[in-house]
């Protein structure tokens, strides 16, 4: 899963910018961080299950932030079509 997400070459990476292109219906793969508030990934959890993906789950933030190329945590990130 990091080196897929981590040599994707359409990714976004953080929360509102993933629940946009699931609107839009854009996202192939989705990932959230387990650690992330529920404030935060429980919206992007209803879309992708109204959206028919099955999000994937990253122990946490720092590890979904690493693996997307940043120095920072990320709550979500998705791989686009």
């Amino acid at each position: 899963m990091p080196a897929r997400l981590r040599d994707a070459k359409r990714k976004i990476v953080g929360s509102k910018r993933t629940y946009r292109a699931l609107k839009e219906g854009q996202v192939a793969v989705c990932y959230l961080a387990l650690d992330a508030e529920s404030r935060v990934t429980e919206p992007l959890r209803r879309q992708c299950i109204e959206v028919g993906l099955e999000p994937i789950y990253v122990d946490s933030m720092k590890d979904l932030g690493r693996y997307c190329g940043i120095d920072v945590g990320a709550a979500a990130a998705a791989i686009l079509k």
